[in-house]
């Protein structure tokens, strides 16, 4: 498992329609604020702050072709204008079970990235799937 300490963040938030939003500086759009937006707001801060990963190379729920299906990861980092790392988030109260990463696993059918990422915030799992290790942290963009 990965211990992420997620930095301090002025997020920004507006409510509409009785319903709240939060401002995603990457996209620079506003998005209803949901508990899986919540963590994948957080996580993308982790990156770019923590991580240091440069936010103009983060595609934010990005579509992919999944066979004959359109599918959209969370996250997927870029690194020499490839897919890198794909980041799978989901809501604080869903398990990473084998559903999860069966799932970031049927992204990278089609991607073929070197690290895959999954997420609930309270816990972190990477992948090398290069040399087929477990991470104990993100590598270093």
């Amino acid at each position: 498992m990965i211990t992420i300490s997620f930095p301090s963040f002025p997020f920004r938030f507006k409510e509409a329609d009785k319903k709240e939003f939060i401002f995603d500086e990457v996209r620079k759009q506003w998005l209803r604020l949901t508990p899986e937006e919540w963590v994948r707001q957080n996580f993308i801060q982790y990156l770019i702050q923590t991580k240091k990963y440069p936010a103009g190379l983060l595609a934010i729920e990005k579509e992919i072709n999944a066979g004959e299906l359109k599918r959209r990861c969370d996250i997927i980092v870029y690194k020499n204008n490839i897919p890198w790392m794909i980041i799978e988030c989901k809501e604080m109260n869903v398990d990473l079970n084998d559903k999860v990463v069966e799932q970031v696993f049927n992204y990278n059918q089609h991607l073929n990235v070197p690290y895959l990422v999954i997420t609930n915030g309270k816990e972190t799992f990477g992948l090398d799937t290069i040399h087929k290790i477990q991470l104990n942290e993100l590598p270093d963009y």
